[in-house]
Formats: C-alpha cells, sequence, structure tokens
C-alpha cells in the first residue's frame, strides 16, 4: 500500500490561550493537488510551519510519505519544500546564483545545480533575467523566483502559503500553469489561498478549517452535496459550509 504524502493526525498548537490549530487530522494522497482554506485566523500558516518544521505542535504527529518529522525530521523533510506568502530572496544573488545557493544547502553536486536552475528558469520565462538582481524583480518574479528555490531539489511534497497574493492576471496564471504541470509530473500540492476561484480550479481535494479544526472536506461535488447545492461556486459552498460550523 502506498503511503499518503502527508497524515496529520490530532495536530494542535496553542499560542497563550488561544488555539490556532486545535485537534488537526487530514490525509492526503500523493500525487493530488490539495487547497486547504479558512478564514484569517482559522489555522491555515500555523498548519502549514507545523508540517514544515518551523513550528513545533503541542500535540499530534506529522507523518511525510511514512516518515514521523518528530522522530525522523530530516528524512521526512526530504522530499518537502515550502513556500511562504512573502517570497524569501537574497536581493544581491542573480537568479542562477540564488538556485545554485539552495541547491547547496540540499547538497546538489554542482553540475547537477546548475542543470537544473537553467530548466526551471526557463521553465518559469526568467532565464532572460538570469543577469540581473533579484532586489529588482517585480513581485510576480520574485514568487517565481522563489518558487524555483522551492523546486530545486525536486519535491515530492510542495506546501504554498498564498502564493498568488499580490500577482498579476498575467503572472497568477503562469504560475498556477507551473503548479498544474509538477502535480503532473507526480508532486502532490498543499495550497493554501483567499482566492477561492483558483481552488476550484485547480484542486482536486478541499479541506476546510475553521478555528483550527477541519469542519469539512471532500472534492467540489462532495462539498456541494453536504451544503445541498449542486451548481454552487466553491465560494458559496465555503460561507456556507463556514456559518454552519458557526451555528
Amino acid at each position: 500500500m502506498t503511503e499518503p504524502a502527508l497524515a496529520l493526525l490530532n495536530l494542535r498548537k496553542t499560542f497563550g490561550d488561544r488555539a490556532a490549530v486545535d485537534d488537526l487530522s487530514l490525509t492526503i494522497a500523493a500525487g493530488r493537488f490539495y487547497a486547504l482554506l479558512g478564514h484569517n485566523g482559522a489555522g491555515k500558516t500555523t498548519t502549514l510551519r507545523m508540517i514544515a518544521g518551523l513550528t513545533r505542535p503541542d500535540f499530534g504527529n506529522v507523518r511525510i510519505f511514512g516518515r514521523d518529522l518528530a522522530i525522523e525530521p530530516e528524512e521526512a523533510k526530504r522530499p518537502l519544500a515550502y513556500l511562504p506568502d512573502e517570497p524569501l530572496l537574497y536581493g544581491k544573488l542573480r537568479p542562477l546564483e540564488y538556485l545554485e545557493y539552495v541547491a547547496g544547502l540540499w547538497g546538489i553536486d554542482a553540475r547537477t545545480a546548475e542543470t537544473r536552475a537553467r530548466e526551471l528558469l526557463e521553465w518559469t520565462g526568467l532565464w532572460k533575467h538570469r543577469g540581473e538582481y533579484a532586489e529588482g524583480f517585480s513581485r510576480g518574479m520574485q514568487q517565481k523566483l522563489s518558487l524555483c528555490g522551492a523546486l530545486i531539489h525536486e519535491p515530492r511534497l510542495l506546501l504554498l502559503d498564498e502564493p498568488l497574493t499580490g500577482l498579476d492576471v498575467q503572472a497568477a496564471r503562469e504560475v498556477k500553469d507551473l503548479l498544474q504541470a509538477r502535480v503532473r509530473a507526480g508532486c502532490t500540492v498543499v495550497l493554501t489561498t483567499h482566492i477561492l476561484e483558483v481552488a476550484e480550479k485547480l484542486a482536486e481535494e478541499i479541506g476546510v478549517i475553521r478555528a483550527g479544526r477541519l469542519v469539512a472536506e471532500g472534492t467540489l461535488e462532495q462539498l456541494r452535496a453536504r451544503v445541498g447545492r449542486g451548481d454552487a461556486s466553491l465560494e458559496d459552498v465555503f460561507l456556507s459550509l463556514t456559518a454552519e460550523t458557526a451555528a
């Protein structure tokens, strides 16, 4: 039996007297495009940070392709990449320099790093900007370069926190196309977004969290069936589900 790409079991994280994530359990199969949706403060970013190993849960387990993050942190995180909502770049580096630096952190040899970096920059349309410093890039170009950095070690699980925020229409379309291509190549993508039209078009499965708890999960058709509206948009479904659970 194939291990799921990601399994969360009874995950909990509190800040002071507030539970940011509260007994969250979910399982995501390998090769799926999964959207994690919720209002501001619902616990989406905290969840991704716990999966990435940047925030330690108070309770519960994170398993990445069958490896327990608490027991085997290095091995569990090896197939993982995490892209936060703000691009993290070294402004004084050019694209090739940045990607070769990131590749070095993953222990990738120089020749392989150079080949992969060129392929990624050509794939994202940034190759023609290889001689420019990242600090002069537009938001869309920075986001695509950050995505290249996340993909340089060929991860099998990609976590993306609001990757389309601040992008113009063209840049957003290009990033969406890139993500779909990665899923077709077998990568698992977990995405948070406030742009529900994006989740509606891209996600194969959707999880809705409220106050740190998973309140609904399934395909769009399954969520529509739950609220009894077979032709509803994801926005309408989301609003119905969050209102239902609040009540």
